[in-house]
């Protein structure tokens, strides 16, 4: 029996008066981060949270993110984060999906939230400053924790698949102690005097296990920032004696260029972390001179909790590596036909381990398909050295990353077929230098219908997250396709110039 919320418990027992998070001018301590977090789970307790009840949570990073997260878990509940960037129709498909209860949203994002909450009928309750301190100061606090076991879901991170359709990971109690002890023990050898960058998004399982859960569990500082900006971020990380720093590639390009711009000075740091893409050689490199620190590349996805493989601190490293499996976790490359690959060959990787996902949440098919024999597959193709190094090659899924989210094509094409003037759409990725992709858009229009890119490029961008919708709209007379009429992405050509915005 256990919670995963017991790590915070541990450390206020252990490291009461230490800074646990800081934003800004808002210091908390552990004690008064657990003294927080226990009047949020008697909150939820008298408006009838019982173990294994879902919570859905919309935050920015902010310290009231870990006093709800941690809040829900040990009143039992099981979190389900959400995007703030989130429009309504998106909310409510996770608020429907997942059944959950009651939805706590922050001031600034709570419009969409409450859009979703009232058509799916689920409680609402906004953290707005003067009225919810009042309703936590009048809250019985839960002492300790409640147990759950070691399979019980703990969080349900939804991710959207090549259909479109977000599906919910379960992550375990177990799954997630595991990740976050293995995290902070070898990877990133976090110590109470460490403090940590925390710019990632909380909602996001990188965020949470590398930076909130890591930090926590071994009595650091947590930094937040709640949206990214370089000369920001180093003024942050130089205010505070950032000593780790955990981010996506694009943040590390952006880093460099302020740096170099004149902004504020470039603080010194004792580690570096890169994850959700491919990092480029020179920017590690460049990054590492100008920072003074080891650059440690790895890779996860939201159905491992996430941490799978890395560049461990206590051997050689390769860039452009995701490196070698973490404690607790086994790979391997798997063939088309199912079998292993052959050596040198590229494979799709195959994951099982204490880091894996128990399921998508009510979608037994979807579960099936992915875990197979007692191997996550994760439609990630690769290759591995003969030294145990792996390499990512490709995505086997059409799945675009912008600046470290993912986009899935298929859920921006339901929206823009959902447009009365187009007749065929696909979506596809185009390099870009700042994102590293960036979405685009080709549209064949109706017979007699208009519609300028600009139109459908708005039209797409009122109903989706505002990383997903296309920057690059192209209007054509057909799409390529195959013998089936299946369309051919792959021989899709965008065009230079197209609208862009």
């Amino acid at each position: 029996m256990t919670n995963l919320a017991a790590l915070l418990v541990d450390s206020a027992a252990a490291h009461d008066a230490r800074i646990a998070v800081r934003h800004d001018d808002i210091a908390l301590t552990y004690e008064q981060l657990d003294e927080a977090s226990a009047r949020l789970a008697g909150l939820l307790h008298d408006r009838g949270v019982r173990p294994g009840v879902v919570v859905a949570m919309t935050m920015p990073n902010v310290p009231l993110f870990p006093i709800v997260y941690y809040g829900i878990l040990r009143a039992g509940g099981v979190v389900v984060p959400m995007n703030p960037l989130l429009k309504a129709r998106e909310a409510a498909f996770v608020l429907r999906d997942s059944g959950a209860l009651l939805t706590l949203a922050h001031p600034l994002y709570a419009e969409e939230a409450a859009k979703a909450a009232a058509e799916t009928g689920t409680a609402f309750l906004v953290t707005d400053a003067h009225a919810f301190d009042t309703l936590l100061l009048a809250a019985q606090p839960l002492a300790g924790v409640v147990e759950r076991a070691d399979d019980d879901t703990a969080l349900i991170l939804y991710t959207s698949g090549t259909t479109g359709t977000p599906k919910g990971a379960e992550l375990t109690h177990r799954n997630l102690l595991t990740n976050t002890a293995t995290t902070a023990e070898t990877l990133l050898r976090l110590s109470p005097r460490d403090v940590l960058f925390g710019g990632l998004p909380l909602f996001h399982a990188f965020g949470q296990t590398c930076a909130m859960n890591a930090s926590v569990a071994a009595g650091a500082t947590l930094t937040l920032l709640p949206r990214f900006d370089a000369g920001r971020a180093l003024e942050v990380m130089r205010r505070d004696g950032v000593t780790v720093f955990l981010g996506v590639p694009t943040m590390y390009s952006a880093l460099l260029q302020a740096g170099r711009s004149g902004g504020p000075a470039v603080p010194r740091l004792r580690l570096a972390v890169s994850g959700g893409a491919a990092l480029p050689v020179e920017v590690l490199h460049g990054f590492e001179r100008a920072f003074a620190a080891t650059v440690l590349e790895g890779y996860g996805l939201s159905e491992t909790s996430p941490v799978t493989a890395f560049n461990h601190p206590d051997r050689p490293r390769k860039a452009g590596s995701i490196g070698t499996p973490v404690r607790g976790v086994e790979m391997k490359l798997v063939a088309d036909d199912g079998n292993g690959a052959e050596p040198g060959a590229v494979g799709e990787i195959a994951v099982r381990g204490e880091n894996v996902m128990k399921g998508y949440f009510g979608n037994p098919g979807a579960s099936t398909d992915a875990l197979r024999d007692g191997w996550f597959h994760t439609g990630d193709l690769a290759r591995v050295d003969e030294d145990g190094f792996y390499f990512i090659v490709d995505r086997k899924k059409d799945l675009i990353i912008r600046g470290g989210y993912n986009v899935y094509p298929r859920e921006i094409e339901e929206v823009l077929y959902s447009h009365p003037s187009i007749a065929e759409a696909a979506v596809v990725g185009v390099p870009d230098a700042l994102h590293g992709e960036e979405v685009a858009a080709v549209v064949v229009l109706g017979a007699g219908e208009e519609a300028t890119p600009e139109e459908i490029r708005d039209y797409v961008k009122e109903r989706v997250a505002a990383y997903k919708y296309p920057r690059s709209v192209t209007l054509a007379s057909e799409l390529p396709k195959g013998p089936t009429g299946k369309i051919l992405k792959r021989e899709i050509t965008v065009p230079a110039s197209p609208v862009r915005q």
